[in-house]
Formats: C-alpha cells, structure tokens, sequence
C-alpha cells in the first residue's frame, strides 16, 4: 500500500516533518487528524495556530487554518466560532503561548465557556524561542534562563493553568494526559476525541493538556526525555481526568 493512501486519509499530508527527534508534536498532529476523520468533522474544522514550534502545523495537517498573534489563539478562535458557529474550531497552543504571553486569552475564553476545544501542548519550557524558562518549568528545571534551576524564592512556581481553568463553570472537559508512552498515547486520543465530541454537541469549552517531550532543548535523548515526562514531569503535572461537565451540560440544554 502507498503511503498517500494510508489511513488516516483526508486530514494528514504526506510529507516530511520539521520537528526534532522525539518531539511529541507529531504524534499529537495525527491524533487529531484520526480523531477529525472519525468524528467527521474535519470538512469544517477550522485551526487556530499561534506562535512556537507547532506555528508549522498547516503543512502537516489538511484543513482550514489561521495564524494568530502570540498568544492570543483562543481569542481569534473565539471570533471564528461566534461569527461562525457552524465551524469546527480548535486552538493548538504550547505553553509559553497559552499559560504565559496569552494567559488573559485562555482565562477569559474558558471563563466565558466559548464553545471551542484547545490543545495544550506542555514541555515545560519555551521550544522555538531557545528553551528558556517558561511559567510551567518544574523549580528546579535547567533551561537556558535558568541555567541553576527554577527558584521558587525568584521565579515562583510552577503555573498549572489547567486546573485554573477546570474549575470554571464554562468549561465541559478538561484533562491532562502524556506522549511519552504508547498507553499514555491511547489516552490522549481518548481525551481530544472526547473534547472534541464536547463541541460538536455545543457544550462548551474544552481542553487537553498534553505533557509532551522536548528532547533538544532538554538537553536529552528522546528516550530520556520520555523518561522523564513519565518519572518527573508527571509528578508536578498529574495526567488524569479535571472536570467533565458534560452530562451536567446536556440536560441543561435538554
């Protein structure tokens, strides 16, 4: 079988990827892709991709996208849902855009419960920029900004924005999951499908936070990086399940 015509067939090109070894970026571009073609949304569906490493995510994923300022992806995603409510639209955001320069934007979007879903991509530093400390880096975490660690007495702690936002009453579906390893991968195409199907139904917001390996900028292996996603990250980070309102939500709209 030629690789064009391998599932899943409409929404993933065929072509190289830029990303580095290990990166979880990519495994993340195909789960959407499967999920849109299950859920047969993906005629409709619409990508908002604002600055960072996956700021390339229209080469690899086929449908609709926009470029958005950094930062500010659940703010241009929620003019494209409220002028267009028949669009699929999903926000694909790292965490130096979504939990730092557009932590106003993620607040208020979730607070407001706009029926979108957005994809939280956490490496616990900033990726394209160099790896600098980000407002998710782990105290004690190297980076380029904190060659020494991340000091809570200077640089605070650790932002868990998406337990912030899980507690809103506007959002439907939250959870945090991993790429790290291939149970933790079933989960994650578990979860996005779930949060996706939340906006089909017009539920409300919705959000995956996935725990995602950055080998280069971590300065590891990609089976280090793995590792330490699993053994380290997920300490602070615990995948699982934050809020699902959605029963809740369906007999509100009954």
């Amino acid at each position: 079988m030629k690789l064009e015509n391998q599932w899943p067939k409409y929404y993933k090109k065929n072509v190289v990827t830029h990303y580095c070894p290990g990166c979880g970026h990519g495994i993340v571009h195909r789960i959407i892709a499967e999920v849109l073609e299950e859920l047969d949304v993906g005629k409709r569906a619409l990508l908002v991709c604002p600055a960072g490493c996956a700021v390339l995510a229209y080469h690899y994923l086929d449908i609709d996208v926009i470029e958005s300022a950094h930062g500010r992806g659940t703010a241009i995603a929620t003019g494209v849902s409220r002028a267009n409510p028949d669009l699929f639209v999903i926000s694909y955001q790292g965490d130096g855009d979504l939990s730092a320069i557009g932590t106003a934007e993620t607040i208020h979007s979730a607070n407001r419960g706009e029926n979108i879903t957005v994809i939280f991509i956490n490496n616990a530093v900033y990726g394209m920029t160099g790896g600098q400390m980000a407002p998710t880096t782990l105290l004690d975490q190297g980076t380029t900004t904190s060659p020494l660690g991340r000091n809570a007495a200077l640089d605070g702690y650790p932002l868990h924005i998406t337990d912030v936002v899980a507690a809103f009453p506007g959002v439907a579906y939250a959870e945090r999951v991993t790429v790290a390893t291939p149970g933790g991968i079933k989960k994650t195409k578990k979860a996005i499908t779930n949060a996706f199907q939340t906006q089909i139904e017009g539920l409300g917001y919705s959000i995956v936070e996935v725990l995602s390996p950055c080998p280069t900028n971590w300065k590891m292996t990609p089976l280090q990086a793995c590792r330490w996603v699993v053994e380290e990250m997920s300490k602070e980070y615990k995948p699982g399940l934050l809020t699902d309102k959605r029963e809740e939500k369906r007999k509100l709209k009954a």
